[in-house]
């Protein structure tokens, strides 16, 4: 994912929850009074044009060594760090690092005897991060991803540096090797904001997530693999915009032979999904008061009035998928330059050097619309020989549109009206400008030459003995009396301009007034 840096939005901090049950972790999610400094994933803090900004992070609790920690869940990486003491760790003598969207962490990588949701781990391997301003005692992230996105696994070089889940499923085969996440909103007064986090259960009432669609994970080529994430392609045209219509888009991933297809990546640990900047231009762009607003660090941010309410979709696998208006715009009581309250766009413009295996990442903002479930099939290390692909599914939970505007408007205090369909047109006019422009300029070239060929064609001409012109043509003959002259002391002295009447009434090229 992308380097950057921005005072504004999203400090990950990690908030500690209780156990659900044996197999479920409940998860916290909270917003809190931002930090000064960077933090994991996800955190996109202020930028030129804005001030202060909120927090918001999903967290669970973990024990290592009998200390217990609150660990941010982190689908977008593969590897656990903590820091804090853990009672009797083992030290491999492998020290790496841990590079992501935003910051770093690296250490030395440790074992200790790990309790998480439900399952003990003996001799789990982690990074023992130190203690900084960014990374406070008795926090940590585990990450979620495929083992092949592992460095603390790279850095050992055998089967002990395998992450948590394939520990998990390597030690407990009859349990099914997939994770689920569900996640809440904290401003939603429909939905409380926690959220769940479950290892090979379904969560009660969402069943119906082993019916939809199995989304095959993309792989990326074997000497990229650790850029392997839980990705999958959208439908052909699978962004659906405000105006109903598809979004045009290509795909950057070079193997992807559908070019309309995007590769997106599910990342529970970033909070603004990253999308192609043509994308993010054609859900914001047409909004009344909408700001593209640069900074050096990390590009470009878009930011509307928080009464604005914005619909978008997108289809995997011939599946719906809407996104809540309170999830397409944040209102993290962020201020422009002149005072006036803002609110964040939350689809933002991706980096172009992000990745070449994969197009968006569609995290928090996007991810509090579904049910996620990421079964691993062979993606647990020791299994390459199976035939199970890795495959994720999704099930759509925000599909009561009224209920979500009922949701908007009491959370925003109001939602005002705009026609994305008209705005819509304005932006393909000035997408395709320099196409209108040409094609207007030769369209006048044409007309002119067009009048010019029928006066031609209507004025023929001879010589008089003389030697003076006669055209004969369908205007008023020379030899008829002229028209009467303007009586230009009725004008007003200068007698510069003509009665527009008198314009309409003029037809002779060779009246001496003129």
């Amino acid at each position: 994912m992308r380097q950057a840096t921005l005072p504004l939005l999203l400090s990950l901090l990690a908030l500690p929850i209780d156990f659900a049950d044996a197999l479920r972790l409940g998860i916290t999610g909270q917003r809190t009074p931002a930090r000064r400094h960077l933090h994991r994933r996800a955190t996109l803090t202020g930028s030129t044009g804005l001030t202060d900004s909120s927090d918001i992070t999903y967290s669970t609790n973990i024990t290592l060594g009998g200390n217990q920690f609150s660990v941010i869940i982190d689908t977008g990486s593969s590897d656990l760090y903590v820091t804090g003491t853990v009672p009797g760790s083992k030290d491999t003598g492998a020290t790496t690092g841990v590079q992501y969207a935003i910051g770093k962490v690296e250490g030395p990588v440790k074992l200790g005897n790990l309790d998480f949701a439900g399952y003990t781990v003996a001799d789990q391997a982690y990074l023992d991060v130190p203690a900084s301003s960014s990374n406070s005692v008795g926090t940590g992230l585990i990450g979620l991803g495929p083992n092949f996105g592992s460095q603390i696994h790279q850095a050992i070089g055998n089967s002990t540096g395998d992450t948590v889940l394939d520990r998990i499923f390597q030690q407990n085969t009859s349990t099914p090797n997939y994770l689920t996440i569900l996640l809440g909103r904290d401003d939603d007064p429909s939905d409380k904001f926690p959220g769940d986090l479950t290892v090979g259960e379904i969560l009660p009432g969402y069943e119906a997530i082993t019916s939809q669609p199995k989304l095959n994970v993309s792989q990326v080529p074997v000497n990229d693999q650790g850029d392997q994430h839980w990705q999958t392609l959208l439908d052909s045209d699978g962004i659906i915009g405000p105006d109903g219509k598809a979004i045009d888009v290509e795909t950057g991933v070079k193997s992807t032979s559908n070019k309309k297809q995007l590769t997106a990546v599910f990342d529970s640990g970033f909070s603004l999904p990253q999308v192609p900047a043509s994308v993010s231009e054609a859900i914001y762009s047409d909004v009344p008061g909408a700001e593209l607003v640069k900074n050096s660090d990390v590009g470009e941010i878009w930011t509307i009035p928080c009464d604005v309410e914005i619909n978008i979709s997108f289809n995997f696998g011939g599946k719906n998928i809407p996104i809540h208006p309170l999830d397409t715009s944040l209102d993290l009581n962020a201020t422009d330059d002149n005072g006036n309250r803002v609110c964040l766009g939350a689809f933002q413009p991706i980096s172009t050097a992000a990745s070449t295996n994969f197009d968006m990442v569609l995290g928090m903002a996007f991810l509090r619309n579904v049910y996620l479930y990421i079964n691993f099939g062979d993606f647990v290390d020791g299994k390459l020989n199976q035939t199970a692909d890795p495959f994720v599914q999704l099930l759509a939970t925000t599909n009561d549109t009224s209920e979500a505007h009922s949701d908007f408007v009491t959370v925003r205090g109001s939602s005002k009206a705009w026609d994305p369909s008209g705005s819509s047109i304005a932006a393909r006019i000035r997408a395709h400008l320099p196409l209108v422009i040409g094609v207007s300029v030769a369209a006048g070239v044409v007309l002119l030459g067009a009048i010019a060929f029928c006066c031609l064609r209507n004025r023929r001409l001879s010589k008089t003995p003389a030697g003076f012109m006669n055209f004969q043509s369908s205007y008023q003959p020379l030899h008829e009396p002229a028209p009467p002259s303007y009586d230009m002391s009725s004008m007003g002295g200068g007698g510069y301009g003509h009665p527009p009447q008198q314009h309409a009434n003029y037809n002779n090229p060779w009246d001496s007034h003129y």
